[in-house]
């Protein structure tokens, strides 16, 4: 009897599990909506009901990360305050502090940074969130990180740091020559060559981006 009592249960049991997972996973995408809508109220309801918060969708994203694809700061914000994680990545090994980063995403960098975020974490290239932030011309963003502790010689996979990433592929405008700046005072070293032996002076020299090459020199470097 004792064992006919037992399969029971596990029977009762297992017919209930795919009931259960089913309504998990239906939070979790709601949760993942909710995200990209900074609905805060409906983020915290689903998070009460036991929506996992670091779940993955079909492209592996948590639900910060989404927030942050979308720039929704409020739903960011109630995220990482419930414990979301910072660092967690995606298939294409973004995560949301090397997103914010990347993208000029400055409020919820801030926010990442005061939790936890890691600063040696690099992207599919290799590199940091400076050196993406650098390239795309976020100023604030550049000075947060660099003030943040970040490594500003970290050199990605393509052989190129922040200061080149500044110089190869920008325009040479006001808001590259203020990074220029930026890293230089950060003490970024204005000698280190990409992969080609290209220094960063010769890049700028090229180019024809006069403010840059004096700052360069300026700094000391040579060549």
């Amino acid at each position: 009897m004792l064992k006919l009592a037992l399969l029971s249960a596990w029977l009762f049991l297992a017919a209930l599990c795919p009931p259960l997972l089913a309504a998990e996973n239906a939070m979790d995408t709601q949760l993942h909506k909710a995200a990209a809508a900074d609905d805060v109220a409906a983020i915290k309801t689903l998070l009460a009901k036991g929506a996992s918060i670091d779940a993955r969708d079909a492209r592996g994203a948590t639900a910060l990360l989404v927030a942050t694809h979308g720039n929704t700061v409020n739903a960011a914000r109630a995220l990482i305050e419930a414990g979301a994680d910072v660092n967690a990545k995606d298939d294409i090994s973004d995560s949301p502090y090397l997103y914010a980063g990347a993208r000029g995403h400055l409020e919820i960098l801030k926010l990442t940074l005061a939790h936890g975020a890691d600063l040696t974490s690099v992207n599919r290239y290799g590199g940091t969130a400076i050196i993406p932030a650098a390239e795309r011309g976020h100023v604030e963003t550049v000075d947060t990180l660099i003030k943040a502790g970040t490594d500003v010689d970290h050199v990605n996979r393509l052989g190129w740091t922040a200061l080149l990433e500044a110089i190869i592929l920008s325009d040479g405008g006001p808001r590259h020559v203020e990074i220029v700046a930026l890293l230089i005072a950060a003490g970024a070293d204005v000698e280190l060559a990409d992969n080609d032996g290209v220094s960063p002076l010769q890049h700028a020299r090229g180019r024809g981006y006069g403010e840059i090459a004096a700052l360069l020199e300026k700094a000391g470097a040579k060549r």
